[in-house]
């Protein structure tokens, strides 16, 4: 693995700045994360049961303080998003280089949660422009996979304009559940 680790890199463009998430920004996050409308578009495959629906001050706290943990254990990379516009975090990006019995062996699998008012196609394509080429580098990876639900238009819109695939194969999850909706960008 690459240092990633050692040092979380800043990535940016003119509109989006991405950062290791920081404590300071769980009051911004508390909002990303108790948005009704954002939460069913987030990825929570294989996270023991976790839905990412935090609607407190506490819960976001220990949701930051556990990926900050899972980082130092080098379990993931989580950085915060934040809207130059509006000098404001509107959501996270998680990636990680999965290790599996499945398709997604080695991969770089990328999830981005965002506040429903940024969860639209040119948002995301911004985003994913930053993150495409340093995911495959820091991550080892010569595949990007990313999920994207039938309900999350804007999202799809935008990985078809990043050349992203739709998959029919499965996420096979700890437990041997299977998950579906990925989307794959090869290298």
């Amino acid at each position: 693995m690459s240092d990633v680790y050692e040092k979380c890199p800043v990535l940016e463009n003119d509109y989006y700045l991405l950062r290791f998430v920081e404590h300071k920004d769980v009051p911004f996050l508390l909002r990303v994360y108790s948005d009704e409308k954002s939460v069913p578009l987030f990825n929570s495959d294989n996270c023991h049961g976790d839905d990412f629906y935090y609607n407190s001050y506490k819960c976001m706290e220990e949701a930051v303080n556990y990926w900050i943990d899972e980082y130092e254990r080098k379990s993931f990379v989580r950085w915060s998003v934040i809207s130059k516009k509006r000098d404001e975090v509107i959501g996270t990006i998680e990636v990680f280089q999965r290790r599996s019995n499945d398709d997604f062996n080695q991969c770089g699998l990328l999830r981005m949660d965002l506040r429903s008012d940024y969860e639209t196609e040119n948002c995301i394509e911004n985003l994913l422009s930053i993150l495409i080429a340093p995911i495959y580098k820091l991550f080892e990876c010569q595949i990007i996979a990313t999920k994207a639900i039938p309900l999350a238009g804007e999202r799809r819109k935008a990985l078809e304009k990043m050349n992203f695939q739709w998959t029919d194969h499965k996420l096979v999850g700890h437990d041997g559940t299977e998950y579906e909706n990925y989307w794959i960008l090869l290298k």
